[in-house]
């Protein structure tokens, strides 16, 4: 097949061999950087994410972890393999891990006179210990921003309004704790809304069409990464995991999108293409069933994001045998 160029697409072709040129003219050595995916027999990484001021002149500091498979999840008891010293084991952190990223999962409130004093998260999975160390050094300091396009948050947005965005507001309907039988029903209702409408929902952006033919476009065929994050849209979301406990026997119906950085195509996760994020319910009231197969004690995290911010709220469910 002969491919004719119209007029003034001969620039446009010759613009497009170049950049084929120089992509295909890597030096070898770039061949040997690979990174490889696993689905399991990896560890997982706590991490720091960075500190913020409050008002009362504290400090909150973010949480999160890296677990490097795809598919192997952990459940890591608190304890000498999931402490967080001085002053734990226990500080509120997960002791189940989902695979891969899972940024700013939660905060310790420290006081005004921290200094130079530091938190050290120690975590021990598939026989690999990892320690995070958080401190108030400057370098870490964050903003609402930063967060945001940490997340991908806006489809990766750097706009400053988002500077000044306000967090979801969400709501737990009835008690904090719960108890309930094994493969009993748990019916589970949240209230979310955004205040500000910030960041608007809406469809990413599309590539603008001319009249008549497609003409040839070597920015349109080779386009640089406008972000080093997966990103999501923006659009009020709510999802329901588990914070602690064995996930395994733990089942959610409507089944919940993914709060974990999910890139695979079709992965029910935001971050995932291609996905729309589905309109808020009737009243911003989600109603979710939840059932347990064994008995014990869960933590079962409730997570709303405006895609860009995010509020999450906890209940204990003691789960006895029937």
């Amino acid at each position: 097949m002969t491919l004719r160029l119209r007029s003034g697409q001969a620039s446009q072709a010759f613009a497009f061999a170049v950049c084929l040129s120089l992509v295909t003219s890597v030096p070898p050595i770039v061949a040997t950087q690979t990174r490889f995916m696993y689905s399991s027999g990896q560890s997982v990484s706590p991490s720091y994410e960075g500190w913020w001021p409050n008002d009362d002149g504290s400090f909150t500091m973010f949480f999160g972890y890296m677990n490097s498979n795809w598919l192997e999840e952990f459940d890591v008891p608190i304890g000498p393999h999931n402490t967080i010293d001085p002053g734990g084991p226990d500080q509120g952190q997960p002791t189940h891990f989902y695979p891969r990223r899972n940024p700013f999962l939660f905060t310790i409130r420290v006081p005004g006179d921290f200094a130079k004093k530091e938190l050290v998260w120690t975590l021990t999975t598939n026989g690999k210990t990892e320690r995070a160390y958080a401190s108030l050094k400057s370098d870490y300091q964050i903003d609402k921003q930063v967060i945001s396009t940490e997340v991908g948050g806006d489809f990766g947005s750097l706009r400053d309004e988002l500077r000044t965005n306000i967090p979801p507001q969400l709501k737990i309907e009835g008690a904090l704790k719960r108890s309930v039988k094994a493969g009993e029903s748990l019916t589970l209702v949240a209230y979310a809304s955004d205040p500000d409408n910030i960041p608007a929902r809406r469809a990413p952006a599309k590539p603008s069409s001319g009249e008549g033919a497609p003409t040839i476009s070597a920015a349109a065929l080779y386009r640089p990464p406008s972000s080093i994050v997966a990103t999501s849209g923006p659009g009020l979301r709510l999802s329901w995991t588990v914070f602690r406990g064995n996930a395994a026997t733990v089942t959610f119906s409507p089944e919940q999108m993914k709060t974990w950085t999910d890139t695979r195509a079709y992965a029910n996760s935001p971050w995932s293409p291609p996905y729309t994020i589905p309109a808020p319910p009737p009243d911003n009231r989600w109603v979710v069933q939840c059932a347990f197969r064994e008995p014990g004690t869960y933590v079962l995290r409730v997570v709303v994001s405006d895609g860009s911010l995010f509020t999450y709220e906890n209940v204990t469910v003691t789960v006895v045998a029937n």
